[in-house]
């Protein structure tokens, strides 16, 4: 595919990679749903503007026999997910290299590093958020992914800054300067995490940057530039474009319990529909990962799905108990039986 965000018509969307949350099934029933696959004979198979990301993988574990094993459960993708991209974490840029080959062969469209998480465990060991007080060693891992990944395009994920709203223009620029494909900027410091509004003024000037950087380069040589924070829909993602002239939108937590959220032509879903996708995303979660990831990680998708109708709070009491998938169908079925 080479560099498919080139092709993407803007704007575009991503689904943001979060751990334990776009697994394989996630991933699957946003494509079913926000999806739109052509059928038509004279047209090449197509699908709405996004794309996907897969949960952030470490780069020393994919590259050791037993945790590349439990690994490639989280980078499992199918055709309908595609453009799909995988994320990686780290600090070592030859494992970094190592790491983009490895993804390259097993087809993804592109790779992310993460440079944003700003967990506890990571940022101890210098990783993800980390980076971006580690400019030289951010620099490094960037030019070495790319190495490593050849012609399929590398991105970036991160904050606009450690501490200070105030470090984006310095940090961006550091960035910008390796040219990856996509830069991805979350509108919070690390500090911050999500306690305050994201600065989508900062990321507006970060677009600025980009043209001020890259100015003298092409459309197509220009790094894009993806805004993330704090949007819920997509309606309010068109918002945050007009406002800020960013070339995509990324959404992560506005995409729980709505596998329709990168659909334009989509309207409200009653409890019926939702309680109907929650399920089906259930069962393919057991058919997916049975054996390898306890149920229990459904529960906040249930929650989110489980939300916006009458009987839903007390509906989401009791499937918080849930501990099957069998348990879910019957509390589910009793609900729709008694309320609808």
């Amino acid at each position: 595919m080479g560099n498919f965000w080139q092709q993407l018509k803007k704007p575009f969307f991503c689904l943001a990679p979060m751990e334990e949350v776009t697994d394989f099934a996630f991933r699957e029933i946003i494509a079913r749903y926000s999806g739109e696959i052509s059928n038509s004979k004279s047209q090449a198979p197509s699908r709405n503007n996004f794309v996907l990301f897969t949960e952030f993988v470490n780069v020393d574990g994919l590259l050791h026999p037993e945790g590349q094993k439990k690994l490639l459960i989280d980078l499992k993708y199918s055709e309908i997910q595609r453009p799909i991209v995988a994320q990686l974490w780290g600090t070592d840029p030859k494992k970094f290299h190592d790491a983009a080959k490895f993804i390259k062969k097993l087809g993804f469209d592109g790779i992310d590093i993460n440079m944003g998480c700003p967990q506890a465990k990571e940022i101890a060991i210098g990783a993800c958020a980390a980076l971006i007080r580690q400019p030289d060693l951010a620099r490094e891992i960037i030019i070495a992914t790319k190495e490593g990944a050849g012609n399929i395009p590398v991105s970036v994920k991160t904050r606009i800054g450690y501490s200070k709203p105030e470090e984006m223009e310095e940090w961006v620029a550091t960035v910008l300067e390796t040219e990856p494909a996509v830069l991805i900027l979350h509108g919070r410091t690390k500090k911050e995490m999500s306690k305050v509004p994201a600065h989508w003024d900062r990321v507006a000037g970060a677009v600025r940057l980009r043209d001020k950087v890259q100015g003298n380069r092409d459309k197509e040589g220009k790094t894009l530039i993806v805004g993330n924070g704090d949007v819920r829909s997509y309606e309010e993602g068109l918002e945050r474009v007009k406002e800020t002239g960013v070339d995509g939108i990324m959404i992560g937590r506005g995409a729980f319990g709505d596998p329709w959220v990168f659909n334009p032509k989509t309207c409200q879903h009653g409890a019926k529909e939702r309680l109907r996708v929650m399920l089906e995303h259930a069962r393919l979660f057991c058919d997916t990962f049975a054996g390898q990831k306890h149920f229990m990680v459904m529960r906040k998708h249930f929650k989110a799905y489980a939300s916006g109708f009458d009987g839903a709070h007390e509906l989401r009491a009791k499937l918080m108990e849930a501990g099957d998938l069998e348990e879910t169908e019957r509390i589910v079925e009793e609900f729709l039986s008694d309320n609808l």
